[in-house]
C-alpha cells in the first residue's frame, strides 16, 4: 500500500428537509467534505476526499448520527495512489 494516497468517496445523505440548511453547514464542516447536490425531498450529494481511509468511515459514521440525517450511504470509492510518480510525469 503506498503511503501517498488520496480516498475518494461520495454519499448519498437524506435529511428530513426541513433542515437541510443547518444540516448542510455541518457536513460542510468536516474536513475534506463538499457537497455536491441537493433535492428538495433532502437528499444530498457529499463527496469525502482525504489521505486516510479510517477518516471517511469515521465522517460517514459522525453524519449518520447527525440530528435530522435519516440515513447515508456509501457509493463511490476510489483510492489514486502513486501520486508523486504522476506528478513527475506531469511536469
Amino acid at each position: 500500500m503506498s503511503l501517498n494516497e488520496v480516498h475518494i468517496s461520495s454519499l448519498v445523505v437524506h435529511v428530513v428537509p426541513e433542515h437541510l440548511a443547518s444540516t448542510k453547514t455541518t457536513i460542510e464542516s468536516f474536513d475534506g467534505t463538499e457537497i455536491y447536490g441537493e433535492s428538495e425531498e433532502g437528499k444530498l450529494v457529499v463527496v469525502i476526499e482525504t489521505e486516510n481511509q479510517g477518516y471517511i468511515t469515521d465522517t460517514i459514521d459522525a453524519i449518520n448520527q447527525l440530528d435530522h440525517v435519516l440515513s447515508t450511504a456509501l457509493v463511490f470509492h476510489q483510492i489514486e495512489d502513486n501520486l508523486d510518480d504522476e506528478t513527475e510525469i506531469t511536469e
